[in-house]
C-alpha cells in the first residue's frame, strides 16, 4: 500500500474534515478511499466516500477549497469493482430516478479509477448493500402498485379478512398489466410464484 508522507496526510485530513462538515444531521461517513498518485499525474487526487445516505466524490480545487459531487444511493446501481496490480477501479450506473422509481433509459456511467485496493473494496461492499436494499424497496413498491392495478388482495379494516378488489374488465388494460408483471419477473423484481399469482388474478378478471 502506498504510504502517506506528513504533508499528504495533512491534505487528506483536510479533505475528510471537509467531508464531515457537509454531512446532514444523522449522516455518517462509512468508508473512504484515496486515488493513488500514479493515476493522478494531470490532476489533484480524488477522494471517494460512502456515507450512510450518499456516495461522494471530492477533490481539492486548484486555488484552494474543494470541488464535490454527491449522488444519493437510490440513484445509483449496478456497481462493479475491478482490482488491478496498481489500484482498484469502481464503476456505477447513475439512473434518472425518484426515491422508489428508476428510469433505466437515462443511465450514465460513473467511472473512478486507480484507488487504493482495500479502501475501494470496502466502498464496493457498502455500495452493494445499498443497491440490494433499494432494489428490494422498489420491488415491494412496484409489486404493491401492480397488485392494486390487477385487483390484488387488500386487508379489510384490520379484522384479518381479505377480499379481492374488483378488477377493470378492459382487455387492453389486462394486457398492459400482464406485460408489466412479465417485465417485473424478467427484472427479478418478483418471483415466479408471485408472477403466476398476479397473472391468475388478472386473467380471472377478463
Amino acid at each position: 500500500m502506498e504510504n502517506l508522507d506528513s504533508s499528504e496526510d495533512l491534505n487528506v485530513k483536510k479533505s475528510i474534515d471537509h467531508l464531515k462538515s457537509v454531512l446532514v444531521f444523522g449522516e455518517t461517513i462509512e468508508s473512504w478511499a484515496i486515488q493513488r498518485r500514479l493515476f493522478a499525474l494531470t490532476h489533484r487526487r480524488i477522494i471517494i466516500a460512502a456515507s450512510s445516505g450518499r456516495f461522494i466524490i471530492i477533490k481539492r480545487g486548484l486555488i484552494g477549497g474543494f470541488d464535490m459531487n454527491d449522488f444519493r444511493w437510490q440513484d445509483l446501481g449496478d456497481v462493479k469493482l475491478k482490482v488491478g496490480i496498481f489500484g482498484a477501479d469502481i464503476f456505477f450506473r447513475k439512473f434518472g430516478s425518484t426515491d422508489l422509481a428508476m428510469n433505466k433509459y437515462t443511465a450514465q456511467i460513473i467511472s473512478l479509477t486507480g484507488f487504493r485496493k482495500e479502501q475501494t473494496q470496502n466502498i464496493y461492499r457498502l455500495a452493494q448493500a445499498q443497491d440490494q436494499s433499494w432494489r428490494e424497496k422498489r420491488r415491494i413498491r412496484e409489486l404493491e402498485e401492480l397488485r392494486a392495478k390487477s385487483g390484488g388482495l387488500h386487508l379489510n379494516g384490520g379484522n384479518g379478512n381479505t377480499n379481492i378488489q374488483q378488477p377493470n374488465n378492459s382487455s387492453d388494460d389486462s394486457v398492459t398489466r400482464l406485460q408489466k408483471a412479465k417485465e417485473m419477473l424478467d427484472n427479478k423484481l418478483i418471483t415466479d410464484s408471485e408472477y403466476e399469482s398476479i397473472k391468475a388474478k388478472i386473467i380471472s378478471g377478463i
